[in-house]
């Protein structure tokens, strides 16, 4: 039975005790207090129940913040932080106490949701056995694979196409910078003013990208007719687009670019836009919350037979479901991959209607059968592909081109160069991703938690290999190690047992020594993982000082330069080979770190006016390309 928190729903008094209950409600509702600064009357059998399960959505938007943290702890210090185990790691340990009379919300577990984590997966957060994937590539899978019986669950899921677009060089060069030497956005797109005053700072150009997304920008056209390429779709103006981008959503900087843009359609040249109707999703007006899409709704009451163009700069990115939005226009710098795929992701919202001809009651007609995301900087769009397939689903000995294959199988990539629009491969999708990293950048990829393995499996192996052990050992800030993957492995096979003794029915005391242990083992568990991750950012180094670039790093490091992997990374060539059998290095993930250093490097290099190894073969990780390979990719 479900209880809902607003005071118009099923109330908790008039509900069957029964029954199972589940409650739907929100922080803000929750941690409201009463005019003497207690709980809300009407929340109080909330926290008077200890729950089965309670499930937070959103988490990469971090659930535990400072005031969720005050609505779930518990009577002391010590049981606050056993209460949320390692999961507080991921936002550090400065929390609010609480108030010594606010009771807690109990529960026997948690259940932490989220389309887009990122973070949470990047900091080795959870582990495998914590972690289930069901990512938009498994969902497409799903709906090609189907064979029946009955009508396909997942046949009203629309496939999503990415378009990139390079802009024309006469647009791009006013607004390029910034840390790739990219087109920037936010530059290009910026504005001042308020209101009906707001004016973009590059007005003309703006003007000439709407022109362009028309298919109506004077320059283009003569360079496509030079250099004989047929004209690439531009959303409004190919017919089949233009047919399907009736009702898009515009992600802008700033409020004032929202404001600016919706001036700017209103303009006399730009009457095409003007059978749009334009929703300004942004600042105090547009209402917090819910309120902000009230107006976009409105704007929908037929909506095939009216056409909107949404405006925003953050509102309406995450939690609403608007089903007749079928395209999505990426007008601003995003580096986060969550915000950049919450957004995209809005689009993608299945849109049925039932009985579409008054004649059939069982028919279901599907309304939206592909929905489009546009991005007018194709290297950072194809970094937030690569980053979405890779990361979200990380699957051991599968490597990056077949991670980013299988997505794009589902999510077509179309790359528009400013000549002709192509579909691109995973080569390419990695090709111009890569090729505007920084040094920065390329350092943060030898610190990421998947290079290095820290399940049960490995740790045993490991432990039980006396040589490997005395090896890392010999490392400092390796002393405790055998100490520590003792304490790993057994508290938590400890904990499976008991939890599987009690079978979800632990008594308080049981629970709290299972919060002890789970904690202990955990912490350990992520001080190993860093330790290693800390060995594993040693490696670009060695590569900066070894010459053979044309060999695999491992043949580098066991059979040419030994005594110089031993100087930099205190392990000699057998310690290294030892650890590589025991599964403790993530061949897959440092092959792709090795591929895009040496990418870096290579374009350093040739920069420099050097290249001392002409023709020969490139080496990563534990493979070799040749040069015509890598020059193809």
């Amino acid at each position: 039975m479900a209880v809902h928190s607003r005071d118009t729903e099923l109330t908790y008094e008039t509900a069957d005790k029964n029954r199972p209950i589940v409650c739907f409600g929100s922080f803000q509702d929750f941690l409201g207090k009463n005019d003497v600064g207690g709980i809300k009357a009407k929340n109080e059998w909330v926290h008077e129940i200890n729950w089965d399960l309670v499930i937070f959505d959103e988490y990469h938007f971090g659930a535990w913040r400072d005031a969720a943290r005050e609505l779930f702890e518990a009577e002391d210090t010590k049981e606050q932080k056993d209460n949320i185990s390692s999961v507080a790691e991921i936002v550090g340990d400065n929390f609010a106490q609480g108030d010594d009379d606010f009771l807690p919300i109990t529960t026997n577990g948690y259940l932490f949701l989220s389309g887009t984590p990122f973070r949470a997966i990047a900091n080795g957060e959870f582990i495998e056995e914590q972690i289930f994937n069901w990512t938009y590539a498994d969902e497409q899978r799903a709906k090609e694979s189907w064979r029946g019986p009955g009508v396909n669950p997942y046949a009203a899921l629309p496939r999503v196409v990415l378009m990139t677009y390079q802009m024309p060089d006469q647009i791009r060069e006013i607004a390029s910078g910034g840390e790739f030497n990219e087109f920037d956005l936010n530059e290009f797109f910026a504005a001042e003013g308020a209101g009906v005053n707001a004016k973009f700072k590059h007005e003309n150009d703006v003007q000439k990208w709407l022109d362009l997304i028309r298919g109506s920008l004077a320059e283009t056209s003569i360079d496509e007719l030079k250099m004989g390429a047929r004209k690439p779709p531009m959303p409004y103006s190919d017919s089949r687009l233009k047919n399907i981008l009736t009702h898009t959503f515009w992600f802008l900087p700033s409020v004032a670019s929202c404001y600016a843009m919706a001036n700017l359609l209103d303009n006399r040249q730009n009457i095409f836009f003007h059978e749009y109707h334009i929703n300004v999703a942004a600042g105090a007006s547009a209402g917090i919350g819910l309120d902000a899409l009230k107006p976009v709704r409105k704007s929908m009451t037929d909506p095939l037979g009216s056409k909107s163009i949404t405006l925003s700069c953050g509102k309406l990115t995450t939690g609403v479901t608007v089903k007749p939005w079928t395209g999505i226009f990426m007008l601003r710098n995003l580096k986060s991959p969550e915000t950049y795929f919450q957004a995209a992701f809005r689009v993608q919202s299945p849109w049925t209607m039932a009985n579409p001809d008054g004649q059939h009651p069982n028919q279901i007609e599907i309304l939206k059968k592909e929905c489009y995301i546009f991005d007018f900087a194709p290297t950072r769009a194809l970094r937030q592909i690569t980053d979405y397939s890779c990361s979200l689903n990380p699957e051991e000995g599968k490597s990056p081109e077949a991670s980013v294959d299988e997505f794009i199988h589902f999510l077509p990539v179309l790359a528009y160069d400013g000549s002709s629009m192509k579909q691109v491969n995973a080569t390419d999708v990695l090709d111009i991703a890569s090729a505007g990293t920084s040094a920065t950048l390329l350092a943060k990829r030898w610190e990421s938690a998947l290079l290095v393995n820290v399940d049960n499996l490995t740790l045993k192996n490991l432990m039980n290999n006396q040589q490997a052990m005395d090896a890392l050992m010999s490392i400092e800030g390796f002393r405790s190690l055998n100490n520590d993957l003792e304490i790993i492995i057994n508290k938590s096979e400890q904990v499976k047992g008991m939890k599987k003794e009690t079978k979800g029915k632990a008594t308080p005391a049981e629970k709290k020594k299972i919060r002890e242990e789970e904690k202990e083992y955990k912490s350990l568990r992520k001080q190993v993982q860093e330790k290693l991750i800390k060995f594993a950012t040693r490696i670009p180094i060695f590569m900066y000082l070894t010459d053979y670039r044309e060999q695999t790093l491992k043949d580098v490091v066991t059979k040419l330069e030994p005594e110089l992997f031993k100087k930099v990374t205190g392990l000699t060539k057998d310690d290294f080979e030892l650890l590589l059998s025991l599964n403790v290095f993530n061949s897959a993930r440092m092959n792709d770190a090795v591929y895009k250093f040496k990418r870096y490097e290579d374009d350093s290099l040739s920069y420099a006016g050097i290249d001392k190894h002409e023709g020969e073969k490139i080496g990563r990780f534990d493979t070799v390309l040749n040069r015509q390979e890598f020059e193809e990719m």
